[in-house]
């Protein structure tokens, strides 16, 4: 089991995970703890299993044919592969945002308050304070306040992306996975989404997949390195970037492959 040595209570408990589509092994034999209002990057090639690892976290996984999984993921201790649990449940407190922004194709608004909705919250006070606190704890309200009628489309994509993000925040969930959340974003916008996503785990436990190591080494206090569907290391971020205990993990990022 890889632990981080941390007085802070783990929100995930990963313990022997094994996935894969149909013949294909993709992760095998993941064992992590993932640490409450911490920042825990998965770092890797592109294929290694950071993705399929982040999305069994809220069993995104379960929507792809042929998906088959073996070991124990703990949420709050509650064992989320039970045959009777609560995965919209899961799913409401464990947040996803993802690669490539993606508001639907309707107001500002109604992009944050579609969520509530859904859940019953019809009030326009109290969805009007959803959207504006929303909005205000992904630094966008100042940006668009004006204009919460337009349709989210006419933003720029780094103001999608922090939309993305409110709309995540307004179902209030206690962790944020977050899928390559600044890939598609040039450097100022990817800066604003970093300060945002620091902000945040004061709130959230955030679980972020970056292509990018200069990112991890920025904005997380744990990095999970994976190679070939393989925890090859699993450590305090700047113990991974300053001194690993794996040789392939030194070769990665050195830059000596990947």
């Amino acid at each position: 089991m890889e632990n981080i040595n941390t007085n802070t209570k783990n929100v995930f408990k990963i313990k022997n995970l094994n996935l894969s589509y149909g013949s294909k092994s993709a992760l095998q034999n993941i064992s992590m703890d993932i640490p409450k209002n911490q920042i825990t990057a998965l770092i890797g090639p592109s294929g290694c299993g950071k993705s399929t690892l982040l999305r069994t976290l809220n069993r995104m996984n379960d929507l792809i044919d042929n998906c088959k999984i073996k070991g124990d993921i703990r949420y709050e201790d509650n064992d989320i592969f039970e045959k009777d649990y609560d995965v919209i449940g899961l799913r409401t407190n464990v947040g996803m945002v993802f690669q490539k922004p993606n508001p639907f194709p309707m107001s500002i608004f109604d992009n944050i308050a579609y969520g509530p909705r859904c859940q019953g919250i019809k009030n326009k006070k109290t969805l009007q304070e959803i959207v504006e606190k929303s909005l205000k704890n992904a630094a966008l309200y100042d940006e668009v306040k004006d204009r919460l009628r337009d349709s989210a489309k006419e933003l720029s994509g780094g103001q999608q992306q922090r939309l993305c993000i409110a709309r995540a925040i307004a179902m209030e969930p206690d962790v944020i996975l977050m899928d390559e959340p600044t890939s598609a974003l040039d450097p100022i916008a990817t800066a604003k989404i970093e300060d945002l996503i620091l902000e945040l785990k004061e709130k959230y436990t955030i679980v972020i997949v970056t292509h990018n190591m200069q990112q991890a080494a920025r904005i997380s206090d744990n990095t999970a390195f994976l190679l070939m569907g393989d925890l090859i290391e699993y450590d305090k971020t700047d113990i991974i970037f300053s001194q690993p205990s794996k040789e392939k993990t030194e070769e990665y990022i050195t830059g000596r492959f990947g």
